[in-house]
């Protein structure tokens, strides 16, 4: 038994004189997530004794955007559709399917649980059509009763610790393989399966996903508030966490998830407020600033002080003499450390590839290719040069064999007294007043 579309199927008007019955589903509601299809009994039907569980052989079948239909035989699937048209029933032909904007996952369910009925071309003895709502089903209200616990994590100033947060929001879901939704959930109904079956056992199981989703979303470094932001990391989180139950049990998905609100109690919001300056004032030039500041203030307040401006000032140095450091000293440690990190740069790091960073030549300059653009010298290669040329890195020569020599020559430039990085390596030129290194150079 298998479906063929009524357009082909009714070409030569063959079988579009047998169709015997006519099944459809109106709009589904968006409280109902299964129905039974209703039959409608056409003039020429030869079935009128009114049984709805025969579906006789020719019958018209009606598919409406959003629903996937399922043909169920003696309590088996047997056919699947979920492509919008008008389909003829057969009983001679394979059993199809017609998946739809479905998952591709369905076509392996229908595989594993379908499986064809012959019969010698009659019917069996109960035949039923269920519609299945493949609408995203919106506004499913959720909010956390107790504290969720969520790690902020900053490593820019090294802030990590754990908060909790509270939220409320919406979230939607469809049903993204209805083989599984009918076999493991709404199977066999009398009428409908409606929403309202499922939704507190799916509204605790998303709840409960929160916390290790909230985990995912907190390797990106994004503060509490930031979590309204990022719905769509949000969303594929939930998805991964409920995989298991909602997805391969059950055949849901997650479609989008509208985070209302993220609250923190006001001890965790200190918390993280203090952290953040103490984290700023590991920097002596922003400590020195803070300072700078709250003396501007301090001096503002001596000066209307009710007992005198003397009195307020005299409060300031002693303050001030309690406090260590004055706020000169810091400013100076801080050009200090910058006239330092001028004077001795950090040295150069070749990247990956080589497009950023350098080496250092032997005549002072920083090159990134393979020769110097000051004096031409090439880059030197990591390891020490055979005489052969070959340049290794163990004990012995990977081209001739020899033996890495024990006591390399020492160059240094006869002329000038110039000596270069690397004693062993030596320019061909000296930079300093270009005689050319042999071996007189070398002791």
């Amino acid at each position: 038994m298998g479906l063929i579309r009524a357009a082909k199927g009714a070409v030569g008007g063959v079988l579009a004189d047998q169709w015997k019955e006519f099944f459809y589903c109106e709009s589904i509601p968006k409280e109902v997530l299964i129905t039974k299809g209703q039959k409608r009994i056409t003039s020429r039907s030869s079935n009128t004794s009114g049984n709805d569980n025969i579906i006789s052989n020719g019958s018209g079948i009606a598919v409406a955007d959003g629903q996937c239909m399922l043909i169920v035989d003696q309590g088996k699937i047997v056919e699947v559709c979920a492509e919008p048209g008008e389909f003829t029933y057969d009983t001679s032909s394979e059993p199809s399917i017609f998946t739809g904007d479905l998952k591709k996952s369905i076509v392996d369910s229908f595989k594993t649980l379908g499986r064809r009925f012959t019969y010698g071309g009659d019917t069996g003895k109960d035949q039923r059509i269920y519609y299945v709502n493949t609408k995203e089903l919106i506004d499913n209200k959720f909010g956390t009763p107790n504290p969720v616990p969520f790690r902020v994590v900053d490593s820019k100033i090294g802030l990590d610790m754990d908060v909790s947060v509270r939220c409320s929001g919406v979230y939607s879901y469809r049903i993204v393989d209805p083989v599984l939704f009918y076999v493991n959930i709404g199977g066999n109904v009398a009428r409908e399966y409606r929403r309202d079956e499922i939704e507190n056992q799916l509204k605790t199981e998303f709840i409960s996903a929160l916390q290790p989703a909230f985990g995912r979303l907190s390797e990106l470094e994004l503060r509490p508030n930031q979590i309204v932001n990022h719905n769509t990391d949000l969303e594929n989180a939930m998805n991964d966490v409920l995989s298991e139950k909602w997805g391969e049990l059950r055949g849901l998905e997650v479609v989008s998830v509208a985070i209302g609100s993220v609250t923190l109690p006001e001890e965790d919001q200190e918390r993280i407020k203090n952290a953040q300056f103490a984290a700023i004032n590991k920097d002596i030039n922003m400590a020195a600033a803070y300072r700078a500041t709250a003396e501007a203030e301090a001096m503002r307040d001596a000066a209307n002080n009710a007992s005198g401006a003397m009195t307020g000032f005299m409060g300031m140095g002693f303050a001030q003499q309690a406090g260590g450091q004055a706020t000169s000293n810091l400013f100076a440690q801080a050009a200090q450390q910058q006239a330092q990190a001028q004077a001795n740069p950090a040295p150069a790091v070749a990247a990956v590839g080589g497009a950023v960073g350098g080496w250092k030549c032997k005549c002072g300059a920083v090159a990134t290719g393979n020769f110097c653009p000051e004096c031409g010298s090439p880059k030197p290669a990591d390891g020490w040069k055979c005489s052969c040329g070959a340049v290794n890195k163990g004990k012995f020569c990977s081209e001739c064999g020899a033996k890495k020599p024990a006591d390399a020559p020492l160059y240094k430039c006869d002329k000038c007294g110039w000596e270069p990085e690397d004693p062993h390596n030596p320019p061909k030129f000296c930079p300093e007043c270009g005689d050319p290194f042999d071996d007189k150079d070398a002791n």
